[in-house]
């Protein structure tokens, strides 16, 4: 019985330091950039879009592609960086069960 009270202690431990880490990826934010600056794009931790930054320069020849397209490679990086976040605070929260196939928050 000392095993499973102790697995049971164990647990309990991992599912507060779960939670620390999703609280603390709640409390994030992340920022992509494209065109070297000329568009940002911040995201907070649980991925809602908080800013977007657009240089003017952009807006003065009327050319929405570029633009569309900026904006797109922005909120990629931003949602990269947000996935890589996300997966290091889990990690560091799981210890070694994070090499566990299918552990929460992990991607393959």
């Amino acid at each position: 019985m000392k095993d499973i009270g102790a697995m049971m202690k164990q647990a309990g431990a991992l599912q507060a330091k779960l939670k620390q880490a999703q609280e603390r990826l709640a409390a994030s934010s992340v920022t992509g950039q494209a065109g070297s600056g000329l568009v940002t794009v911040t995201l907070s931790g649980g991925g809602d879009l908080t800013d977007v930054t657009i240089s003017p320069s952009l807006l003065s020849d009327g050319d929405t592609e570029t633009l569309q397209d900026l904006v797109r490679a922005a909120h990629g990086e931003a949602k990269a960086r947000l996935d890589m976040l996300q997966a290091e605070l889990m990690r560091d929260a799981a210890g070694p069960l994070a090499n566990l196939p299918g552990f929460p928050g992990l991607k393959p």
